[in-house]
């Protein structure tokens, strides 16, 4: 929630919902031909509301329910499928911290990019980093943290939620997850993956759209301290861990009896590794068995392939998205969006929008050779992992 009365609130719901019906008129044309740019590069198959969660950018939700119950999030942009059908954007790791520090003055943030994911009804990324400018850097190599401002930058970039369940969220120790869970409760967008307990942590996110129910669940994979040492419990705070894979897989089919549609965002893989590992390829499966619609994730810092397991779409990496250096790794600055078009329930399409990250941290779209180099290096990382194309 943010810290307005109800009425202000209101009052500045209507308020973005009459600036989208003009930025629609406005810029219906150019949104055409963003999308006829990106259909041309398209690539098929590439590639619980938390505690103190409060509404999408793109939807309007009522008082904030008791921790145990559910928002209920009615969307207000005007839809661009048919009832029952929904869209979902996704991009990897984001940060504000070096050369990406100054990008919390510079809407949007996420820069062209933001096009392809205000474009879709939900949108999500990773924030990789601690929300805090206090706390003692704990005993890793990289400490990345930002102030709450990230949040409301995210939200003008057309995100939607973000997860914190990753090996950066805890980088200044207690006293800085004591102020990522504050900001997290004031946030203008969901927070998941993170909580004062174990259960605020795994509890998804839901919210309805375009008649759709939605469930977002996140956490992490990654065996490092953080994990460890910050792995949210009983009337402990921290992050949701994948390693407790009885707890996530719990949290998923609640999140199932709870939604038509369920999104798990986890943090896996090996740095620098563009085939999925055998864990990854193991929660994979069984999060499908659970429930899941789609399976998505980064850490990685390159891309990896993308596709179907069943009836479950699974991207095993997106990479690298807005980022404050450049990676040791080949082909780390190749990243994108992947929008899903989800119908009844299933996964119908999966369109890849391909980007590179520039010197300034930021994604840029590319298109004709640049960006055909992106999708085919994208399509050809699925010899690996083991999935099927999606339909097209």
């Amino acid at each position: 929630m943010t810290n307005d009365g109800p009425i202000s609130r209101r009052a500045a719901r209507r308020a973005k919902a009459r600036r989208r019906r003009r930025r629609n008129t406005a810029v219906g044309l150019s949104v055409v031909v963003v999308a006829a740019v990106a259909t041309g590069w398209a690539v098929l198959g590439r590639g619980g509301s938390p505690a103190g969660a409060a509404a999408t950018p793109r939807a309007t939700d009522t008082k904030a329910p008791p921790a145990s119950a559910t928002d209920t999030v009615t969307a207000t942009k005007a839809a661009h499928e048919p009832a029952g059908t929904i869209t979902l954007a996704f991009a990897g790791d984001v940060h504000f911290t070096e050369r990406t520090a100054n990008r919390l003055g510079v809407d949007p943030a996420l820069g062209p990019m933001s096009q392809a994911l205000t474009a879709a009804d939900f949108s999500m990324v990773n924030l990789e980093t601690a929300i805090t400018t206090r706390g003692t850097p704990q005993p890793k190599k990289y400490h990345f943290r930002t102030s709450p401002d990230a949040l409301g930058a995210l939200q003008r970039s057309g995100i939607d939620a973000v997860t914190m369940a990753n090996n950066h969220a805890v980088d200044y120790g207690p006293q800085g997850l004591t102020d990522s869970l504050a900001a997290q409760r004031s946030s203008p967008i969901p927070v998941v993956g993170i909580g004062p307990d174990d259960t605020a942590a795994y509890r998804p996110y839901v919210t309805t759209v375009n008649g759709v129910r939605l469930a977002v669940v996140a956490a992490s994979q990654v065996q490092d301290y953080t994990n460890q040492a910050f792995r949210a419990g009983p009337d402990r705070p921290g992050i949701a861990s994948a390693l407790d894979r009885p707890k996530l897989l719990a949290a998923v089919r609640d999140a199932r009896k709870q939604a038509d549609v369920v999104v798990v965002y986890l943090h896996w893989g090996t740095e620098g590794q563009s085939c999925p590992g055998p864990e990854q390829k193991s929660i994979a499966a069984d999060l499908s068995e659970a429930g899941a619609t789609a399976v998505v994730g980064t850490h990685a810092h390159v891309m990896l392939g993308s596709g179907m397991l069943g009836p479950t779409y699974v991207a095993y990496g997106f990479g690298n998205f807005l980022w404050y250096g450049s990676s040791p790794y080949p082909h780390s600055d190749q990243t994108g969006v992947t929008t899903l078009t989800v119908t009844g329930g299933k996964v119908a399409k999966a369109v890849f929008t391909p980007a590179l990250v520039d010197g300034n941290g930021v994604p840029e779209p590319q298109t004709g050779a640049a960006g055909r180099t992106i999708t085919d290096r994208y399509e050809g990382l699925r010899g690996c992992t083991g999935l099927k194309a999606p339909p097209s």
